[in-house]
């Protein structure tokens, strides 16, 4: 038996104003959620590139090709209704990031984190106002209460629809520091490199990967994706 695989039902995806934000319509008809709700974004601009990943579909639908429709579902079905859980994990991160665990050897490893790492942590201290402790080696670290709750706090500030994308940042690239520094305003392709810095030197050495390269090169798309859907978000 073959797979059963939605088909294009509809002839024009359009956008049009509605209290609350903007809808995409397919023929007129609303486009629902998988929990069916109405998806109503909040930005015009989100609603047009969601239309023309509607618009693109050819015979067969592929999810997979609308990383704005799914993330604007991830929106109105997950964040909304459990913001308070979603804001909790994300936070929780700051409690281990990434950035917080260095190598103890060999030297050009320490050294490019140095480099590379030290000055975010110095960002997230000023900027942020959460001064996070450094160590060596994966054993965990209490990290300052000021600074978890400084961090709690920030992403406590931001909409439904930016945890979404801050969501992006931090699961692919496992810190938290990184993932507000992208919500600051910092370039994802700048931001990116910086997680996987350790990954990269290991393949410096030993040799990369073709298909683990496939895999990571799917992640960084992913990660840049999110940045378009907040530029779009914020758009207004």
């Amino acid at each position: 038996m073959s797979e059963w695989k939605a088909r294009r039902f509809w002839t024009a995806a359009t956008t049009e104003d509605v209290d609350g934000g903007h809808a995409v319509r397919l023929d007129g008809r609303p486009v629902r959620t998988p929990l069916k709700t109405e998806l109503i974004v909040p930005s015009r601009a989100l609603a047009q590139a969601i239309a023309l990943e509607w618009d693109a579909q050819e015979e067969v639908i592929r999810p997979a090709s609308m990383p704005l429709t799914r993330a604007a579902n991830s929106t109105l079905d997950k964040v909304r209704p459990q913001r308070e859980a979603v804001i909790a994990d994300l936070a929780g991160y700051g409690g281990t990031d990434l950035l917080c665990y260095r190598a103890s050897a060999p030297e050009s490893l320490v050294m490019r984190q140095n480099a590379e790492w030290d000055p975010l942590i110095d960002w997230a201290a000023t900027a942020l106002g959460a001064r996070l402790v450094v160590t060596t080696g994966v054993i965990p670290v209490e990290q300052p209460k000021a600074a978890t709750d400084a961090l709690r706090a920030r992403v406590d500030a931001l909409s439904n629809w930016e945890v979404t994308a801050l969501s992006e940042f931090v699961t692919l690239s496992g810190s938290l520091v990184l993932a507000l520094a992208v919500m600051e305003g910092r370039p994802a392709a700048d931001i990116w490199p910086l997680s996987r810095l350790d990954e990269d030197w290991q393949a410096e050495q030993w040799g990369h990967d073709e298909d683990e390269a496939a895999r990571i090169a799917i992640k960084r798309e992913a990660f840049l994706q999110a940045e378009r859907y907040l530029g779009l978000v914020r758009a207004g």
